[in-house]
């Protein structure tokens, strides 16, 4: 909870399994579903800031373009998809972020670690890669 706004993160959750993930089995610089088989999905009960840029309530299906310096997060108003092909021409934003370093998760994970009634954190982890969205009460 975000206040009075509901989020919801719906995902399916890959493993590692040894492989090299970023610039491995996820080329950079090319359109990437964060998790397998559906693609996933984030909702807002009520209009926020995601990123920075005003959202919508609703529901999108969450893609990124990953790269070694900067990540393009994108939400898609088409929301109830599979994880390929990505549903070009219908997103709703797109953000950027830079990735971090961290410490490592093998099975993909999206969490909040800190919300409070007018901010939280989106943070997605996989290996030693983590990005951070920020989002806000409008």
């Amino acid at each position: 909870m975000l206040g009075a706004t509901r989020l919801d993160v719906r995902y399916n959750r890959p493993s590692a399994r040894g492989r090299k993930l970023f610039g491995g089995i996820v080329p950079y610089g090319q359109v990437w579903d964060p998790g397998a088989d559906e693609a996933t999905t984030f909702k807002a009960s009520r209009p926020i800031l995601f990123g920075g840029q005003p959202l919508a309530s609703g529901t999108y299906s969450v893609w990124a373009i990953p790269d070694s310096a900067e990540w393009t997060v994108i939400l898609s108003n088409a929301a109830n998809v599979y994880h390929i092909p990505y549903p070009s021409g219908k997103d709703a934003l797109r953000i950027r972020v830079r990735p971090t370093a961290g410490p490592y998760v093998e099975t993909l994970a999206f969490d909040f670690p800190d919300a409070n009634a007018t901010h939280a954190s989106l943070v997605l982890s996989w290996g030693t890669t983590r990005i951070l969205i920020p989002i806000a009460t409008r």
